[in-house]
């Protein structure tokens, strides 16, 4: 278990600069059942319309879609049903933590993530009024895509630079939610571990989000990777990260207080576009209806998440 005395977080601000030293306190921990009480479930239409009926507790724990042990947590959607397709989407659960946040970091240790086609999950934090208070997508792909996508998206006005020190690749430097699509300023990990089947074959790992007042940075470690730092797995993170804005987005003026959400939701605006781009059978809708066995293996296996200010 994690001491709630301070951790320090090295964090080079570019990669050539030395490295700096912010001291964090544990502030929040969910472990097991704690995911229970620490998050409410959000029984609403899915914004990005999936074919999803995201549940309340009471079903949810009814159709044993959240449940918990002393060292896990795991959420995953329905897997044996066949749905009409006149009726609602797959269910499924939507969390959002009861607690907001804002500078500090965040640690997922995750054994277990959502794969298949079809599926849409995410591990994200936004504020409300949402886009004014801005999101942030550490952990987010569809249709077991190759790398995981952290991405950034605002108002107009917060933009990336072109040139800035990451180990991902850059897709969009505009976080404007009205341009591109609502494509963000995303970067993909190029890690193969970090998303869908490969993730899962290597026993999942740590995401790491570190977020303050001029920078958010995102890192992730895969389980067996050599390069891990020890105090990681108390909550704590290093390296270059792959994600860095800087100076191009005023980041205290376009991120307000956030709530921490993890959902899975099925085709929708994103991963129904993109379908036919995965090999996957039939149209996404067809298949998410009538392939319940598919999503078998479409779950979360949290370890733990630990948030320090």
């Amino acid at each position: 278990m994690f001491s709630s005395s301070p951790v320090t977080i090295l964090a080079a601000l570019i990669l050539a600069t030395p490295v700096i030293g912010v001291h964090y306190a544990l502030t929040d921990s969910y472990v097991g059942s704690g995911f229970l009480s620490g998050f409410s479930h959000e029984a609403i239409g899915d914004p990005t319309n999936g074919r999803v009926n995201y549940v309340d507790a009471a079903t949810s724990a009814a159709q044993n879609l959240t449940y918990a042990s002393s060292n896990s947590f795991i959420m995953r959607a329905d897997h044996t049903s066949v749905l009409s397709a006149s009726g609602p989407g797959r269910n499924s659960v939507r969390l959002k933590s009861n607690k907001a946040f804002t500078n500090g970091v965040a640690i997922f240790n995750i054994r277990h993530m959502p794969q298949g086609c079809g599926t849409w999950p995410a591990v994200w934090t936004f504020g409300d009024p949402w886009p004014t208070q801005g999101e942030i997508d550490i952990l987010e792909g569809v249709n077991d895509q190759t790398f995981n996508q952290a991405t950034l998206h605002t108002s107009a006005g917060c933009t990336m630079p072109a040139s800035r020190s990451q180990t991902g690749v850059a897709l969009q430097n505009d976080c404007n939610v009205a341009v591109n699509s609502n494509a963000g300023c995303g970067v993909q990990i190029q890690n193969t571990a970090s998303y869908g089947p490969p993730f899962n074959a290597n026993g999942g790992g740590w995401y790491a989000m570190e977020r303050t007042s001029t920078y958010i940075k995102i890192w992730f470690w895969s389980r067996n990777d050599a390069s891990v730092p020890p105090a990681v797995r108390d909550g704590d993170g290093n390296g270059t990260p792959s994600l860095l804005p800087n100076n191009s987005c005023n980041i205290a003026q376009f991120f307000g207080a956030h709530h921490i959400i993890i959902n899975l939701t099925f085709c929708g605006d994103w991963a129904n576009a993109v379908y036919g781009n995965f090999n996957c059978p039939s149209t996404c809708v067809d298949y998410v209806n009538n392939n319940p066995a598919a999503f078998t293996n479409a779950y979360f296996d949290f370890a733990w998440v630990k948030v320090y200010a």
